[in-house]
């Protein structure tokens, strides 16, 4: 099982990133997919969630910005983020689930600065 992320990189405030984790080695049309979030001394986060028949959550903060989605047909999931602000800055990463299947993929570093 692997989860791949990636789309990561500078922006400036106000500016628009997509990140992007494909799955391999699972059924991924089975898994609840998530984005969690970890900015330095700060405790990792749930940003955006999907479940396997498409609905979705969000953080608080990111609501109306952010907005997760999913390609079951490339076994990938999205997080389309857009007015970006310094606080968003952190290493985010993709979580599948699934009863009690779970993995991590590897983070990808999103910094929002000027």
């Amino acid at each position: 099982v692997q989860l791949q992320a990636s789309g990561g990189g500078l922006v400036q405030p106000g500016g628009s990133l997509r990140l992007s984790c494909a799955a391999s080695g699972i059924i991924f049309s089975r898994f609840a997919m998530n984005w969690y979030r970890q900015a330095p001394g700060k405790q990792r986060e749930l940003v955006a969630s999907i479940t396997a028949g498409g609905s979705t959550d969000y953080l608080d903060s990111v609501k109306g910005r952010f907005t997760i989605s999913r390609d079951n047909a490339k076994n990938t999931v999205y997080l389309q983020m857009s007015s970006l602000k310094p606080e968003d800055t952190a290493v985010y990463y993709c979580y599948a689930k699934a009863g009690i299947v779970s993995r991590w993929g590897q983070g990808t570093l999103v910094t929002v600065s000027s």
